[in-house]
């Protein structure tokens, strides 16, 4: 069992953020599963949702957390290919070019910035 519920991040354009997120989960097996009621939240998971991007409550502009990143686990290092191109495509900018980590033995990983900001990352453990 998991930990969390959710992971939610904010987005001040949601179509943006909607292109965005469909380009760099489609390929780590994540699925857009629609949105929230009348929110308009984006939810995203692969069998339930798990990752929401959303409009904050309070009405004032979303901001990047400094020093938080989400990372997404990859099925393959060539998903994690997928996910920095296609995030490159949508307004995404390169916070790490894939490649070998050192953090891990055969860690692979690429980090992105979304439109608005938040950083966020895929990993592949696999060697391949």
């Amino acid at each position: 069992m998991g930990i969390f519920t959710h992971i939610m991040v904010g987005s001040n354009d949601k179509a943006k953020a909607k292109a965005f997120y469909d380009a760099v989960l489609s390929p780590l097996g994540i699925n857009n599963m629609g949105t929230f009621g009348d929110s308009g939240t984006l939810l995203y998971g692969a069998k339930t949702p798990e990752f929401w991007v959303t409009s904050p409550a309070n009405g004032k502009a979303a901001c990047h957390a400094n020093g938080g990143t989400i990372g997404f686990m990859a099925p393959s290092r060539k998903a994690v290919d997928d996910f920095h191109a296609g995030g490159l495509a949508n307004g995404g900018t390169c916070e790490g070019a894939p490649g070998p980590r050192d953090v891990m033995p055969n860690a692979y990983a690429a980090y992105l910035r979304d439109p608005d900001n938040n950083k966020i990352c895929a990993y592949c453990m696999k060697a391949e």
